[in-house]
């Protein structure tokens, strides 16, 4: 990490010479500028920079889309006001000579942050969560898939044909982690150079699939990490001749890539999930806030679902058996259950399985704990744990399985219009809704190899 006086030393050093100012669309890419890093010292640091309105409302294609309040023709698509926040401030050690910090996205007219941007969707939840007295720690674990093929080479053959790095399955295998080490033990340093703390690497169970996972932080700040990370592992890759993706669901016959979020509140510096009162969990104990807390989750699950899962693919990795949860449940370390309580004492917490590696970090971290503030205000009361293999419980509830599902139980929330704001579900219904048009108007290959001889 490092402060603005830090960065002027080392930019009059030649040690920094770029800056690189981001901040992620609806999607979570990151998009931004890079600036000579002494023009930056002397402007954009204090006073911030601009970017066209049109990045929150366009769709992966980058084309501008009609229908949002918040840009449109109509109104011209005029900028927004990025703000440096200085606390992201930090090396990014993957790039040549080069820093990086993150911005809140401000109305350019009225100063305020732009509510619909991804990082005011959470930070208005820390707000809230504040009142109650908390703050939040969190962590995601992000899985990937690794090709040795670059995204060029792969994009000539619409991505089918590019080639795994592993050729079996290698969940936890030494040696076939040896062999994706130029990568990752790169991706490890570049991430510990840059304030993003690494814990491990290890290979997951699909083809080529590996899980690196960086130490919990505040909750804006793991966001913030996230994204980091996912851009220092593509642009890695990009430099070596790889190519990783964090797709939900690769390939039909593939595993899905998860990112399971850890999660829990602190007040006064300590765990407030930690506790005394016996949750009937194996021995395991916690407070009356991580049972509210948990039971908000559940509550509203369905609710905020298309946050934690955004795109069409998302709900291709949902499948009974496929280490993804697909019905409403918790539990103590089961893997079928979509809540699961890790961890004991003051590390106590609670694992949410539910996201693909392909969620926006800071709207799925929103979901959760916009959620959770709902159970506790309520005090709403936990059901018993399940035990066994949720897969197969047919009397609980299922999670939505399509986008178009999850987007209109999201519309129609009141509880998420409460939650997140009227405009912002307005927004985001929208976005995911053309998600899904777009979809609805593609021939796939799926098609033409079904129906092109045979219907």
């Amino acid at each position: 990490m490092l402060t603005i006086d830090e960065l002027q030393l080392l930019t009059t050093a030649g040690d920094i010479e770029t800056v690189v100012v981001g901040f992620t669309d609806s999607y979570g890419r990151l998009c931004g500028k890079r600036f000579d890093a002494s023009f930056f010292l002397e402007s954009v640091a204090t006073e911030g920079t601009h970017a066209c309105d049109y990045l929150l409302t366009v769709d992966m294609e980058m084309e501008p889309v009609a229908g949002y309040e918040f840009a449109s023709w109509d109104q011209g698509y005029g900028d927004v006001h990025l703000v440096p926040d200085l606390a992201t401030l930090r090396r990014a050690d993957w790039l040549d000579k080069s820093a990086i910090v993150l911005c809140d996205v401000h109305d350019e007219r009225s100063g305020t942050r732009a509510e619909v941007a991804p990082r005011s969707v959470l930070r208005r939840q820390v707000a809230n969560l504040s009142t109650h007295g908390f703050t939040a720690m969190a962590a995601t674990e992000l899985e990937h898939y690794l090709f040795a093929s670059t995204y060029r080479d792969s994009a000539k053959s619409s991505f089918g044909g590019a080639e795994p790095a592993g050729w079996y399955l290698e969940d936890y295998q030494l040696l076939q982690g040896t062999r994706t080490e130029p990568f990752h033990a790169a991706v490890r340093r570049h991430l510990s150079r840059s304030g993003v703390p690494v814990e491990s690497s290890k290979g997951e169970w699909g083809l080529g699939q590996h899980e690196l996972n960086v130490r919990y932080a505040d909750i804006v700040g793991m966001a913030d990490r996230h994204v980091l990370f996912k851009q220092c592992l593509k642009e890695t890759a990009d430099r070596q001749g790889l190519s990783v993706t964090f797709m939900a669901k690769y390939a039909a016959d593939r595993a899905g890539s998860s990112c399971h979020i850890h999660i829990s509140l602190w007040r006064d510096g300590t765990n407030a999930f930690a506790g005394d009162r016996d949750l009937g969990v194996g021995g395991i104990s916690g407070s009356d806030e991580l049972r509210w807390f948990l039971a908000g989750c559940l509550d509203h699950a369905r609710d905020v679902m298309v946050l934690l899962a955004p795109t069409v693919n998302s709900y291709k990795r949902f499948v009974d058996g496929s280490w993804a949860p697909t019905r409403l449940a918790w539990s103590y370390d089961n893997r079928t259950a979509g809540f699961r309580l890790v961890g004991h004492d003051q590390s106590l917490r609670i694992e949410c399985r539910i996201p693909g590696a392909d969620c926006n970090p800071y709207l799925a971290l929103a979901a959760l704990v916009a959620a959770g503030i709902d159970g506790i205000a309520h005090r709403t009361e936990l059901a018993p744990p399940f035990d066994g293999d949720v897969y197969g419980a047919a009397d609980l509830e299922r999670l939505p399985t399509t986008l178009r599902e999850a987007t209109e139980v999201f519309a129609s929330s009141p509880f998420a219009k409460d939650a997140f704001g009227p405009e912002v579900v307005e927004h985001y219904a929208h976005f995911f809704r053309t998600e899904q048009a777009a979809f609805d108007s593609t021939v796939t290959d799926w098609e033409r190899r079904r129906y092109f001889e045979r219907i």
